[in-house]
């Protein structure tokens, strides 16, 4: 009797000190303290019970080839188990083991075809695959639920990039039908409208982003464009101003910003976005510099613009066109008729063929009259 007591005395303590080790151990992981959780989970003696959150203190502390290795010991004994199946398999497509992330999903869908998202996880695992089948599997997600917001970005997207617009805005107002404030389907639908350059109808779609606090620097860029395009030119320099604070140094984003100032008249403002990424290229070219030699022109700083000039001539000496206004800002600097008339007459021999050359003959006659009238 003594020792059947004494059986039941140990077999009740080791019970109670599993339950105590199983306590602590889900405290530890409910207070997301995973390395200590693991270290007690592993202590206690029906590992079967608690795989899933040794698995999932793995993932949450990164440790993903042992959650990978949890979820395989598992899967052998229980290989009907389509929840971890499916957790094992979104943590393989994590961790980029695409091909085999494929066949779990393979597998889950032959388990249950009704899945939706059986069928979307295969879909961009193909995707990565370069599988061309991948669009397949998501309207096989869209057919089973057609409120599934993430095959219906993926199909609208695939529609979108073969230039299939109308059919992609179908699916992108079935989307936002069931869920307004789907950035990923407004930002679609937005450069929906912008590619087909319906620019006023890209500018609501792109504003709307903007008031669900998404503030990049592609969609600034575009809303400058189209509001340029619009002839709005105060708010295509607002969005022009805000795309350069992503990148303060992209110098083609500057360049634009002044032809936008330029074109609302703002000379001063054109001038040092022409100035600053000028500076900032390692070699700046000839259409740059002219582009600064304009703005200095209108400002009448024909000195300026005539060192500016030079510059551009020096990048290109075959631009016709920079020598051209170099000729031209000359002949608004120097008040001597003959040294002017020389300028335009050196021009039409150098370029003969030059769209210019009618221009150039044009003010050589106005010259030789204000200077025959001046005589008198």
């Amino acid at each position: 009797m003594k020792n059947v007591f004494l059986l039941i005395c140990i077999i009740y303590f080791k019970t109670e000190a599993q339950s105590s080790v199983l306590h602590f151990a889900d405290s530890l992981y409910a207070h997301g303290n995973y390395s200590k959780a693991i270290e007690h989970f592993m202590k206690y003696n029906n590992q079967s019970k608690v795989y899933d959150k040794i698995a999932k203190s793995y993932i949450a502390i990164g440790n993903y080839d042992s959650a990978i290795l949890v979820y395989e010991k598992h899967l052998t004994n229980k290989p009907e188990d389509a929840i971890e199946k499916y957790n094992y398999g979104k943590l393989l497509y994590k961790t980029k083991r695409y091909d085999t992330a494929s066949k779990v999903f393979k597998e889950l869908i032959d388990l249950d075809t009704s899945n939706p998202n059986y069928q979307y996880e295969m879909g961009v695992t193909l995707v990565q695959l370069k599988d061309s089948t991948a669009l397949k599997c998501f309207l096989n997600a869209y057919e089973l639920d057609n409120t599934h917001q993430k095959a219906i970005f993926r199909i609208a997207k695939h529609y979108l990039k073969k230039g299939k617009n109308s059919l992609a805005d179908e699916y992108i107002n079935v989307g936002l039908s069931s869920y307004e404030n789907n950035k990923e389907l407004i930002s679609l639908k937005a450069q929906n409208y912008y590619l087909r350059k319906q620019y006023e109808k890209a500018i609501v779609w792109f504003e709307k982003l903007i008031s669900l606090n998404e503030s990049t620097q592609f969609i600034h860029e575009k809303l400058s464009y189209a509001y340029a395009r619009t002839i709005a030119y105060e708010k295509a320099i607002e969005h022009q101003v805000l795309a350069l604070k992503f990148q303060p140094k992209n110098t083609n984003n500057l360049f634009i910003l002044g032809r936008l100032y330029e074109r609302n008249l703002d000379f001063e403002n054109a001038e040092k976005c022409f100035r600053e990424a000028l500076e900032i290229l390692d070699e700046p070219l000839d259409q740059e510099y002219m582009q600064l030699g304009m703005v200095l022109n209108r400002q009448k700083k024909h000195k300026e613009a005539l060192e500016v000039y030079k510059k551009a001539v020096k990048e290109n000496v075959s631009n016709d066109q920079a020598h051209f206004f170099l000729v031209l800002t000359k002949d608004r600097y120097y008040k001597d008729f003959d040294t002017r008339i020389k300028l335009y007459e050196t021009f039409t021999e150098k370029f003969p063929k030059s769209v210019f050359v009618e221009m150039a003959n044009h003010r050589i006659s106005e010259l030789k009259k204000e200077k025959f009238l001046k005589m008198d």
